[in-house]
């Protein structure tokens, strides 16, 4: 594993690219999150993962016909919405760290943490207490400290 690689210095950290959301800036977003992101938003962060959407789901917590009834919609509900952009936010920091591999990326995410309980970082993060103490983690591994 490498720091983030400075070629990578265009990109800000924002999970709008993985998400396949054009939202320009922060604010919309934000606004985006409100209405509520459209379910391709859920697809593409399914993409990112490697995972099924099915599977993605329930990391989340969107039951099966919760998921169906999105499905119809096209669109997720402003909470689900922030627990995915939450997810991408730890994809992307997970994808800087490892130097934009994203097999090594997605493994640490779904690897068991000594750190984080004995869980994965996607498990941990099922809260947002969760999701900023596994950003605590990658932090301290991009800085070299013993986690």
């Amino acid at each position: 594993m490498r720091r983030a690689s400075t070629t990578q210095a265009a990109h800000d950290d924002s999970p709008r690219q993985t998400l396949g959301v054009a939202a320009a800036s922060t604010s919309e977003l934000i606004r985006e999150i409100e209405r509520g992101l459209p379910l391709g938003a859920l697809e593409s962060l399914a993409i990112g993962l490697d995972m099924g959407v099915p599977e993605l789901a329930a990391h989340l917590g969107i039951p099966a016909r919760t998921l169906a009834r999105r499905k119809t919609a096209g669109r997720i509900s402003p909470e689900e919405s922030e627990r995915v952009v939450r997810v991408a936010r730890l994809l992307e920091r997970a994808l800087s760290l490892f130097d934009w591999k994203a097999p090594e990326a997605r493994q640490w995410l779904r690897l068991p943490k000594q750190g984080l309980a004995g869980q994965s970082p996607l498990d941990y993060a099922r809260t947002e207490i969760g999701a900023r103490e596994v950003e605590n983690l990658l932090g301290r591994i991009e800085h070299g400290v013993f986690s």
